[in-house]
């Protein structure tokens, strides 16, 4: 059954990739287009010259994209299917649906939410080259110190809500969980290398678009997954009701 569930993860991964893909080539690769287009202007008017390309912007945007959103998502959609067999029937009495749903809204906040208010996403005109790797180091350490204050709250919330029940102890778990993470993003480094000349609205709408592609993504994976894992393990009950019944 693992197998089937691990399948059928990585066919919604896929198809919810696709799904994103689609919504940044409309709503976001115009924004990226804007920001190399200022970027080009000032190093123009420096009298800089252009950088080589290594892959057109063509292929970055259409075959470039598609390839890497479908490779994470199929990747994603592996890793959330593991999850859920893993948490099925031992994180409450949900059903497959509504743990496939629960399980996708929870990975939208801790990875891209909590990571994106602390480090929220620029465009390519946007960054300096000399602190690329801290900004891919403190990006992906606020990813795992999200990560930790979910799995440190959810811990510390199921003998809450056997105490206090399930309404007050899931509350608990969500302000402690709030709280870890206000604490850690007070600790974090701040970087801002906005320039002050980049138009507001280009910054605005990509960071838009950014955030919209993740929610296209992991909304897809929660409801089409779920239906999906339902069939299985409805399958799988049936198949030991029947074997039950010989005996």
């Amino acid at each position: 059954m693992a197998g089937r569930l691990l399948t059928r993860g990585m066919i919604a991964g896929v198809v919810a990739a696709f799904l994103a893909f689609l919504f940044a080539r409309i709503f976001g690769e115009p924004q990226v287009n804007l920001a190399i287009a200022f970027e080009s202007a000032k190093d123009l008017a420096a009298g800089e010259p252009p950088e080589a390309e290594l892959v057109s912007r063509g292929v970055q945007a259409s075959f470039g994209l598609l390839t890497a959103a479908v490779m994470y998502g199929a990747a994603y959609g592996g890793i959330f299917a593991t999850v859920f067999a893993f948490a099925y029937g031992r994180v409450g009495r949900f059903s497959p649906r509504a743990l496939s749903a629960l399980l996708a809204a929870a990975a939208f906040v801790v990875f891209v939410l909590v990571p994106d208010l602390k480090y929220p996403p620029n465009p390519p005109a946007v960054g300096l080259p000399g602190t690329i790797n801290l900004r891919t180091e403190t990006y992906f350490g606020m990813i795992l110190l999200s990560l930790c204050a979910a799995v440190a709250s959810f811990m510390t919330g199921r003998p809450l809500v056997r105490r206090l029940g399930a309404w007050n102890g899931t509350l608990v778990s969500i302000v402690m969980f709030i709280a870890l993470i206000a604490a850690v993003q007070s600790g974090m480094p701040d970087i801002n290398e906005v320039p002050t000349d980049l138009p507001a609205t280009v910054l605005w709408r990509f960071r838009e678009a950014a955030l919209g592609m993740q929610i296209v993504l992991w909304a897809t994976i929660g409801l089409i997954f779920g239906p999906m894992a339902g069939r299985i393990l409805d399958e799988q009950a049936g198949r030991t009701g029947s074997a039950m019944e010989k005996l």
